[in-house]
């Protein structure tokens, strides 16, 4: 498929860093919404442990974020496509890249099942690939081919 000039390619996880520019939005505070210290707006955009009911809720019921992405904090956690490494490995905070195999992968995003901190843009937990949860899902994205 063509696209201004670009051709893409597959569908897929995106990596850990491509999840958390989405999920910032070109910010760099702590939500893309804002820093929110005392997690008073974050009900706007986010399911969480305290507004949540203990349940995923369906998508867009919350405020996006600046690039029109719902749910991006909290709902359900987001498997990324790496495995999961820490520190980060490659020795790049701006654009890690995970190593080419591990026990567990990376997941991000928070959960409606977890508390508020967990929403924030830059946290990141994993967790082995073969665990099913109800609080685990997953966003693809169109991978761009490079010419």
């Amino acid at each position: 498929k063509f696209e201004d000039g670009l051709m893409f390619g597959d569908y897929r996880l995106p990596t850990e860093a491509e999840f958390e520019y989405a999920c910032r939005a070109g910010t760099t505070t702590r939500f893309s919404f804002g820093n929110d210290t005392d997690y008073t707006q974050l009900g706007d955009y986010a399911w969480y442990q305290d507004n949540s009911a203990n349940t995923t809720h369906p998508v867009g019921q919350k405020k996006p974020n600046p690039f029109g992405l719902y749910d991006i904090h909290g709902n359900v956690w987001e498997w990324c496509r790496d495995w999961y490494q820490d520190p980060y490995s490659g020795g790049s905070v701006a654009n890690p890249v995970g190593p080419p195999v591990g026990v567990s992968r990376v997941f991000r995003g928070g959960g409606a099942d977890y508390i508020p901190a967990y929403c924030r843009s830059a946290f990141r937990n994993n967790v082995s690939p073969t665990r099913r949860d109800e609080f685990i899902g997953f966003r693809v994205i169109l991978s761009p081919i490079q010419p």
